[in-house]
């Protein structure tokens, strides 16, 4: 569904996420087969993630000549000289979900242009909503304005998390395991949802009160960043900085959280270092 408040930039990025989501839910729908077969999922699902992304890298590549690309599964690719903006995308996040039928996952493209994320779009086809923002333009979920949440006391928040991936050092599900704890005792609910995108973009609707994550990728998140911020929340990394998107941590919460969530993580870092 298009929207006149859309503008050029925005309506090629939700073209983009709507075409690569289209092979996506095909592809979705042969997942049930797939858990009972021999050779399992696994292959047929990286298939689908990297069909969408050379969508979304094709779309892109035509609407704007010249651009770089940072994305999940082709990495990075330089734009022409003297050109600073680059496409950040992740065409499958909550592949684990996707992997096992469970109806969770978006399509997240964000544009950062002289290292800044200016714009960004998260498509959940299964739900059909489009999370979608602009710097200075208000962040929207279809054709509807997007604010965070009110609450200014944990204990009635909902906190969203992810957990560190397989394979990780010991050290940081250490680290984890003591924020998790730290949460736990303070917040109202705590949430594991398995897309990053979509927290963050739950976050920014006000479903989510706050969100953090260490070992993030910058895919998992451009895009939902800046529709938290658009939307009257704050971001940052764990430390309170600015580097959420290329640190490899972030914290997204309403304007009224952040100092107690921070405070409940950052201390249970310091405490487990």
């Amino acid at each position: 569904m298009r929207n006149a408040k859309y503008s050029p930039t925005v309506n090629i990025m939700i073209r983009a996420a709507e075409k690569a989501a289209r092979s996506l839910i095909r592809d979705f729908g042969e997942v049930e087969q797939l858990q009972v077969s021999r050779k399992g999922p696994a292959d047929f699902v990286s298939a689908a993630d990297i069909r969408a992304e050379k969508i979304i890298h094709e779309e892109l590549s035509k609407a704007r000549e010249g651009f770089g690309f940072m994305m999940e599964e082709q990495g990075e690719i330089e734009g022409e000289e003297g050109n600073e903006s680059v496409w950040i995308i992740d065409p499958l996040d909550g592949t684990t979900n996707f992997l096992h039928g469970i109806p969770h996952w978006a399509v997240s493209i964000a544009l950062q242009e002289k290292g800044e994320i200016t714009t960004g779009v998260i498509y959940d086809p299964v739900k059909d909503e489009t999370f979608w923002a602009e710097k200075g333009k208000g962040a929207f979920i279809n054709n509807k304005r997007l604010r965070v949440s009110g609450r200014t006391n944990m204990q009635e928040a909902a906190i969203a998390m992810g957990t560190p991936k397989t394979g990780e050092e010991d050290a940081v599900y250490n680290v984890f395991l003591e924020q998790l704890d730290a949460v736990l005792q303070r917040a109202a609910a705590t949430r594991r949802m398995g897309a990053a995108s979509l927290d963050l973009a739950y976050v920014a609707a006000g479903r989510f009160d706050g969100y953090w994550e260490i070992g993030i990728q910058p895919w998992d998140v451009a895009a939902g960043a800046i529709i938290v911020k658009e939307a009257g929340g704050l971001v940052c990394d764990i430390d309170g900085r600015n580097d959420y998107v290329h640190g490899g941590t972030i914290l997204a919460t309403n304007s009224q959280l952040q100092r107690d969530l921070r405070g409940l993580v950052t201390t249970t870092v310091k405490r487990a270092s």
